[in-house]
């Protein structure tokens, strides 16, 4: 109920503001063709862990990159027995921004893949880190920062957040540079991150009277085309740096969300629900064991015995009748006539559940 009224008094309070135009920058809804980041992974080994590391007999990959690593540097370990546990196999993972040039840094999140139990404190060797092509476009290495802890007992255990994950800012330096010839580009394309082809007008039309002759075109409900010689700039650069600060309102979809796990509700202000009536209530079968032993006399001959007594009770829960919920016209007026069905949160849940179902209710419906 707290939930509900929550919800309504929230709506009361923000309904003005969004009664009124918001208009968004046009770089928040869109991404630019061609200006993304590029995944990056790599296979590495984090030393001086605490004791924390992988079981090298459970773990022999980790044994395996060490013994190569040992190598490379010098230290003949052939047919050598070692069993260290502060070292620890990781993958680690980084995104590579549009544009970046080599030397500069970027942040990268290590990863045990073996039976350690904690990151905490290690430190990453060298580790190239490779892109889906398999080129190597960056180095990581560096102190990690864990994100949680543990502490382990003969008899008990305690783990806070994930101690087996951590990252290292600025741990990654950039060795490659992504070959895109952006300068040359005569198109540029935009892509709405939520497609709609009103937003897309709007883009359109918006760009158009931003440089006051036609230069944005919409081809789908997620695609505007920008033509960088109509624009006139000097290259495709200043055209986007223009064109990305333009102020548009996109058009938001009908939709209510709804988290079963926390009964929380959020419905978006164009929401709307015809007219319907609604019943509720519950029943409740409780059923409850409750054995009783018979026993013999002391010193006669018998047994003794379970004697089952079983007790089931049936309670219904007064529900709340068959109420009315007037369309709404507005996202208050919703609100408003399903906070007075007086349900809790989680009946609500159900209730939206079965007006959706109906057909009354008029928006798209998200269950997390």
């Amino acid at each position: 109920m707290k939930m509900v009224k929550l919800i309504c008094v929230l709506a009361t309070l923000l309904l003005p503001h969004l009664a009124q135009a918001n208009p968004i920058r046009i770089k928040d809804l869109v991404e630019f063709d061609g200006v993304r980041s590029n995944d990056l992974v790599g296979y590495g080994l984090v030393v001086g862990l605490n004791g924390t590391g992988d079981g090298l007999r459970n773990s022999p990959f980790t044994e395996d990159i060490l013994g190569n690593i040992l190598e490379r540097l010098g230290v003949n370990v052939t047919g050598e027995q070692f069993r260290p546990n502060n070292v620890a196999a990781v993958l680690v993972t980084g995104a590579l921004p549009p544009f970046a040039r080599t030397g500069s840094s970027l942040d990268v999140t290590v990863s045990a893949i073996g039976d350690a139990s904690s990151l905490l404190g290690g430190t990453l060797i060298m580790t190239p880190l490779k892109a889906a092509d398999g080129d190597i476009y960056a180095v990581a290495q560096g102190t990690i920062i864990a994100g949680g802890a543990s502490a382990a007992g003969d008899g008990a255990a305690v783990i806070q957040g994930v101690p087996t994950a951590g990252v290292i800012p600025s741990g990654a330096t950039i060795e490659r540079e992504v070959a895109f010839d952006f300068s040359g580009l005569s198109t540029v394309r935009l892509a709405l991150r939520t497609p709609d082809f009103t937003t897309a007008e709007r883009i359109e039309r918006a760009i158009n009277a931003a440089f006051s002759r036609h230069v944005a075109v919409m081809l789908d409900a997620g695609t505007v085309e920008l033509d960088i010689h109509a624009t006139q700039m000097r290259s495709p650069a200043h055209a986007l740096g223009r064109v990305e600060n333009i102020m548009v309102e996109p058009e938001r979809r009908a939709r209510v969300v709804v988290d079963q796990r926390s009964g929380t509700i959020v419905m978006g202000e164009d929401v709307r629900i015809s007219r319907v009536a609604v019943s509720q209530g519950n029943l409740t079968l409780r059923i409850q064991e409750a054995p009783l032993v018979s026993q013999p006399n002391p010193f006669a001959e018998g047994e003794t015995v379970v004697v089952p007594r079983t007790d089931v009770d049936i309670i219904e829960e007064p529900g709340i009748g068959l109420a009315e919920v007037n369309g709404g016209t507005s996202l208050s007026e919703v609100v408003a006539g399903l906070n007075a069905l007086g349900v809790a949160p989680r009946d609500m849940i159900d209730i939206l559940k079965s007006i959706k179902a109906s057909g009354a209710l008029h928006a798209e419906f998200i269950v997390r």
